[in-house]
C-alpha cells in the first residue's frame, strides 16, 4: 500500500482516538446549524448562502485546532524520530498528514449536506450549480488552511504556538479583502489577488476561473513544500 495513503488513514483514525475530533466536529456543525436554522424559523427562509458565509470564518479557528498537533505533537513526544526510521520520505509524511486533516474537514462538510436535503424536502428552488461551486470553494479553502496549519505545526514542538502561527497566517489572508478600501489604488489589484476571500467569493458565486484555481493550488503547494523543508531541517539541528 502507498505509504502516504497508509499514514493518512492512520492519522485520520487517530483523530477519533480522543474526544477532540468529536468536540470540534460537533461544535462546527452546531454553529452552522444555528446560522441555517435561524432564518428558517424566523423568516421562513431556507438557503445555503449562510453556510457559505459562516464556514470560512469558522475555518479560521477550527482548522488551526485540528492541524496544530500534526507535527508539533510528534516532535514533542519524540515519535517523529521513530517515524523517520521507517523507509518513508519527508514528503510522504507531510502529504499523509495533509490528507488526514483534509479528510476530517471533508467529513464535517459532508454532514452539512443535511441542510441541502432539508431545502429539497421543503421544496425550495435550488441552483445546484451554485451549490456545487460553493462546496468546491469550501474544499479548496479548507485545503489551503490545512497546508498552512501543517506548515505551522512543522515549525515547532508546541501545539499552542503552532495554533497561533497558523491562526495569524490564515487571518491575514482572510482579512486582506476588508482592507482594500484603505489602500492606495496602485496596489489594490495586488492585494485583491492575494486576498483569499476574493478568490473564494468568485468560486462561491459560480465563477469557475482558472486564475482562482491556480491561486488555491499555488498556496497549497507552497505551504506543503515549506512544511517538507521545515521537517527536513530538523536533521541539521
Amino acid at each position: 500500500m502507498d505509504l502516504t495513503k497508509l499514514l493518512a488513514q492512520k492519522e485520520f483514525k487517530g483523530y477519533f482516538n480522543s474526544p477532540s475530533a468529536y468536540i470540534i466536529l460537533v461544535a462546527f456543525l452546531l454553529i452552522i446549524g444555528w446560522f441555517f436554522a435561524s432564518p428558517l424559523f424566523i423568516n421562513n427562509s431556507a438557503e445555503l448562502r449562510s453556510l457559505f458565509n459562516i464556514v470560512p470564518i469558522l475555518y479560521i479557528f477550527f482548522i488551526p485546532a485540528i492541524t496544530m498537533g500534526l507535527i508539533a505533537k510528534e516532535k514533542n513526544t519524540g515519535t517523529i524520530e521513530l517515524l523517520t526510521t521507517f523507509p518513508i520520505k519527508d514528503s510522504e509524511i507531510i502529504l499523509g498528514k495533509f490528507w488526514a486533516s483534509l479528510s476530517l474537514i471533508l467529513t464535517g462538510l459532508l454532514f452539512t449536506l443535511i441542510h441541502l436535503i432539508t431545502i429539497v424536502i421543503l421544496g425550495k428552488n435550488i441552483d445546484f450549480g451554485a451549490v456545487f461551486c460553493g462546496y468546491m470553494g469550501l474544499i479548496l479553502l479548507g485545503a489551503v488552511y490545512s497546508s498552512i496549519g501543517l506548515f505551522a505545526s512543522s515549525l515547532t514542538n508546541n501545539q499552542i504556538v503552532a495554533f497561533i502561527i497558523s491562526f495569524f497566517i490564515i487571518f491575514f489572508l482572510f482579512i486582506l479583502q476588508y482592507t482594500l478600501l484603505l489602500l492606495p489604488s496602485y496596489i489594490v489589484g495586488l492585494f485583491q489577488y492575494l486576498s483569499i476571500g476574493y478568490h473564494f467569493s468568485n468560486i462561491a458565486r459560480g465563477v469557475i476561473d482558472t486564475r482562482n484555481i491556480i491561486y488555491f493550488l499555488s498556496l497549497i503547494i507552497l505551504f506543503l513544500k515549506l512544511s517538507i523543508i521545515a521537517l527536513r531541517n530538523r536533521k541539521w539541528k
